[in-house]
């Protein structure tokens, strides 16, 4: 008996040791050396792994679930001169602490390398040897049609782009209509921000960024603005406000903004995703599948316990490598995401049809069904055009499956098609060019990024020709809309997400006196006794549909021919009119008018708000950084 209950004890010891831990944490908080405040937004990366993440407000980071081992830590920042802490040592179930205090850069900045040293514990050497196997990506995956097969292959060399073939789609600037010949502009809304994050990455790497690079809404709807939340069953809040134009004294502006309803998170509907990765060759770069897999780890630690995940994989041809797995989990799921290498060919067309049908068989009724595409856009075998792409988006959305897209890489990145693809998906689009926008897309805006609560999203206005001369939308032109598309409900618009913001301006010529009427051979134009008395400069209207709704509904709000001076607006106009002067800025926008640096600089750093996440004040840094460049041109 005394022998059994020794192999009893025994046993229960091995396994204790068998399910301990293996796993630590890295925290640590992120100053300025010049002045000691805290740095929002900085990027912390675990060197050589997919672990990172990005300072909050308090400039505090944390990284959770490091393997036991010695690191080296890198810190980064616009503005700020990178640092490297080395021999950082993670021991099971601690948290090491490793603080910064970032010097501001200088033409002659180099980065600063730190050198800790720590004694590392025989049980963490095997153990970090281990890790390096694991990271090392000795053996890839190419993924064979099929819901279960994978064919592990030995990994090629990286693959090293020597030329440009990134592709944006040709923008012609809107015009300047006189409201007498066309009273109404019509447009879905656009709750992409992809273009802002792309054109920061231009600008960080000491470039100009190209003019069709420069969508000015997305730069626009990148930031939050301080919108009031919506009132009773309403998905989303209208916000107007109507003030001088920066750029051009003799015009004035109109701003408009819609703020989506937040969820609470214990609130928010249970989810079936399927991450569809591209882990084709032309994923073989730090910027691709590396930072890929680190965004995709900060998303799988956000997801709920009953979410169901699986990931489709494509290169060569297309495969199943998780099959549904619940947000319990997180081992297994995370597993896969470390186990991805590149190679290959691009079948994208075929991931994509995976990616529907594996989401179609999980299908929630009562849920949020969504695929997150991650690539680089750069589809070549099978269904690869952009036409072809978007039929096939098109038809699948019909099941109630949104797309979510993120773009990764320089080079050959396919951004005109990964704009088409969401638009056609019911979906949005972000670029992620470092670890701070995966934190901001995948774990601050995660409501916003997974969960509608409103679709086919339609904006028209009609300007009142008594008070309103012209107009112009400031951006918007990838997304126009016939005015007769306002009230057919057929026609497919903009999503908007839990807690989105999204702000559209548009450029006015005010009316001098009143308008004449313009006599032609056919019809008569003239404008109504109303018109002249009302105090009205125009009037908003706003239709969208339930998210599983196919029946619109249509909000009315009106703005007064009450023009604010632009000292008495609020931080949401302010800073959103500096960040459209920016864009047209970068454009040299034909509208441009007496736009200028100094300006946009003035009106950002007077609106800067909250800024919990710093995103407005490295739009400052980014400012005096184009205008750098620019006077060396």
């Amino acid at each position: 008996m005394k022998n059994i209950t020794f192999i009893i004890a025994v046993l229960a010891l091995l396994a204790s040791y068998a399910f301990a831990p293996t796993t630590g944490t890295i925290t640590g908080t992120i100053t300025s050396k010049s002045t000691g405040k805290p740095l929002a937004g900085v990027n912390v990366t675990v060197d050589n792994t997919s672990f990172g993440d990005a300072t909050d407000g308090r400039g505090h980071y944390t990284i959770k679930n490091v393997p036991s081992g010695r690191y080296s830590l890198t810190v980064s920042m616009l503005g700020f001169i990178s640092e490297t802490a080395q021999n950082v040592i993670v021991n099971a179930s601690k948290t090491t602490t490793v603080d910064f205090d970032l010097t501001e850069t200088s033409p002659a900045s180099e980065e600063v390398i730190i050198k800790t040293e720590q004694p590392v514990m025989d049980q963490d050497k095997s153990m970090l040897q281990r890790i390096k196997q694991k990271l090392s990506g000795e053996k890839k995956m190419d993924a064979v049609m099929g819901m279960s097969e994978v064919r592990m292959l030995a990994a090629p060399a990286p693959c090293v782009a020597d030329f440009n073939t990134e592709e944006y789609r040709t923008i012609t600037e809107n015009e300047f209509f006189e409201t007498m010949k066309k009273p109404l502009s019509t447009f879905s809304i656009d709750v992409d921000a992809a273009s802002y994050s792309n054109t920061r990455r231009f600008l960080t790497q000491g470039q100009l960024p190209p003019k069709d690079a420069v969508r000015i809404e997305e730069f626009i709807n990148y930031f939050d603005y301080d919108y009031p939340e919506p009132k009773a069953n309403d998905p989303f809040s209208i916000y107007l406000e109507y003030s001088a134009c920066p750029w051009n004294e003799q015009h004035n502006i109109v701003h408009i903004g819609l703020k989506g309803r937040s969820i609470q998170k214990d609130k928010q509907l249970k989810n079936n995703l399927v991450f569809l990765l591209d882990v084709s060759g032309s994923m073989n770069s730090p910027d691709k599948l590396p930072l890929l897999k680190k965004a995709f780890r900060l998303l799988v630690n956000e997801l709920n316990p009953n979410d169901m995940i699986s990931i489709v994989v494509y290169a060569g041809a297309a495969g199943l490598v998780l099959e549904p797995t619940p947000g319990s989990d997180k081992e297994n799921i995370l597993a896969a995401i470390d186990n991805l290498n590149a190679g290959g060919s691009t079948a994208g067309g075929a991931g994509i049809q995976l990616a529907y049908k594996t989401a179609k068989e999980n299908l929630l009724k009562e849920g949020n069904n969504r695929i997150i595409l991650a690539t680089d856009g750069d589809f070549n075998i099978g269904v690869s055009s952009t036409s072809e792409l978007t039929r096939l988006v098109e038809d699948k959305r019909k099941e109630g499956i949104f797309l979510t897209i993120l773009g990764f890489g320089m080079g050959n990145i396919k951004d005109n098609r990964l704009e088409q693809l969401a638009d056609k998906g019911n979906g949005n689009y972000a670029y992620i060019d470092n670890i701070m926008e995966a934190k901001k897309v995948l774990v601050n805006e995660i409501g916003a990024t997974l969960f509608t609560i409103a679709k086919d999203v339609k904006i028209q206005v009609e300007f009142n020709p008594a008070k309103i001369k012209s107009y112009r939308l400031v951006g918007y032109e990838n997304r126009l809309l016939t005015d007769k598309d306002f009230e057919d409900d057929t026609k497919d618009a903009g999503e908007i997400g839990a807690g989105h913001t999204v702000t559209a301006l548009y450029e006015v010529v005010p009316a001098d006196n009143q308008p004449e009427d313009y006599k032609l051979k056919y019809q008569e134009t003239k404008v109504n006794k109303n018109a002249t008395s009302s105090d009205e400069a125009l009037t908003v209207r706003i239709r969208y549909k339930q998210p599983d709704g196919s029946t619109s509904t249509e909000i009315v709000n009106v703005v007064k021919d009450k023009p604010l001076a632009l000292s008495k607006t609020s931080d949401n106009y302010r800073f959103s009119v500096a960040v459209a002067e920016f864009g047209m800025i970068l454009r040299d926008s034909q509208f441009k008018g007496n736009a200028n640096m100094k300006n946009v600089t003035q009106l950002a750093k007077a609106s800067l708000a909250k800024d919990e996440f710093g995103y407005r004040a490295e739009f400052v840094r980014l400012v005096d950084t184009a205008e750098l460049l620019m006077k060396q041109q």
